[in-house]
């Protein structure tokens, strides 16, 4: 296994070319749509954190809810693919950027999992959620495990990891097969030199080989956007975070999708000991998939959570929109 690439959370390297700035201003475009959760409104709309951040959401379509985590250095615009096709599957689809991350602010602090496990719960209670279901990918993933370890299932119906970066990365006594301390601590030191040669170095691990140049600048342009200490510090906590006991303790139908070319959360180190450790868990692995499936793979990322969700415990597809708990 090639170590530079096997902790590369997020986006293994993306090439940054002159289609880089069309795509930044694709992803504004699709920011200010997001934005409008309500006609006429001057501002995004926003979950408060309990430290006093507004951190803007967008919630689309009407259904069952669905809320996205979104992975590290990204936005909530990497999910553009599953707000269309779970609305058009009768879902309501929720989204909101962590605090550092896309339109929301950051304060220098609350990096930690337990901050951000707190920020879903505000997003969670704040627009009154129940029967959820929980989407994390990478990072969010863990944000999504941490959520229910710290705040309890009451309100999650179903749980669905992608490309998970649980249970543990670092290698430690009774955990052998983490990257070794100073593996990651190169990696880190790579990320605060030079950000953006680093997104350049890995571009087409991220991604299948069809993948399109243009998409691939435009989740440059995401990463980009990201301010250098927030990426850093996230970076340090998801590669240093234990999640094992937290996984444990999880009792609610859980679905893990991973790609079997996964060199950014390897699926040996990630998803498939995500599975052995969740009681219960189901392990769906996408031939040729790699980190970036939500997108190389989406209509089939999709469709497996349309048929997890119907098939655990399914929802009355007419519920209540939960715009209206707002």
């Amino acid at each position: 296994m090639n170590r530079r690439h096997a902790l590369a959370m997020s986006l293994g390297g993306i090439s940054i070319t002159e289609p880089l700035m069309a795509a930044a201003a694709a992803t504004a475009k699709y920011a200010g749509v997001a934005n409008a959760a309500r006609p006429g409104a001057k501002r995004p709309a926003v979950i408060r954190s309990r430290d006093g951040l507004e951190l803007p959401y967008s919630m689309w379509g009407s259904g069952p809810p669905v809320l996205l985590l979104h992975a590290w250095a990204l936005s909530s615009a990497m999910w553009s693919q599953q707000v269309l096709g779970l609305t058009h599957a009768g879902y309501s689809v929720i989204t909101f950027d962590r605090r550092g991350h896309g339109r929301a602010p950051g304060n220098g602090a609350g990096y930690d999992f337990d901050t951000l496990a707190d920020d879903v719960a505000a997003a969670i209670d704040q627009l009154g959620l129940s029967e959820l279901n929980l989407v994390g990918h990478s990072m969010g993933s863990g944000e999504a495990v941490r959520y229910l370890s710290r705040h309890g299932h009451q309100k999650v119906r179903r749980l669905i990891l992608l490309a998970p970066i649980t249970p543990f990365l670092l290698q430690t006594a009774d955990n052998p097969a983490g990257l070794p301390a100073d593996i990651q601590d190169k990696i880190l030191g790579e990320i605060a030199t030079d950000f953006p040669k680093w997104i350049a170095e890995g571009t087409r691990p991220f991604f299948r080989p069809e993948t399109s140049r243009e998409t691939m600048s435009w989740m440059a342009g995401i990463m980009l956007s990201t301010p250098l200490p927030v990426a850093h510090a996230c970076a340090q906590a998801f590669m240093r975070e234990d999640f094992r006991r937290n996984l444990k303790a999880i009792h609610v139908p859980t679905l893990i999708v991973h790609g079997d070319h996964d060199v950014s959360a390897p699926l040996q180190l990630t998803g498939q000991r995500t599975a052995e450790i969740i009681p219960g868990a189901k392990l769906e692995v996408l031939g040729g998939a790699p980190h970036g499936l939500f997108v190389t793979d989406a209509a089939e990322v999709n469709r497996l959570i349309v048929e997890f969700t119907q098939a655990h415990g399914a929802t009355d597809m007419t519920a209540t929109n939960p715009r209206d708990a707002v």
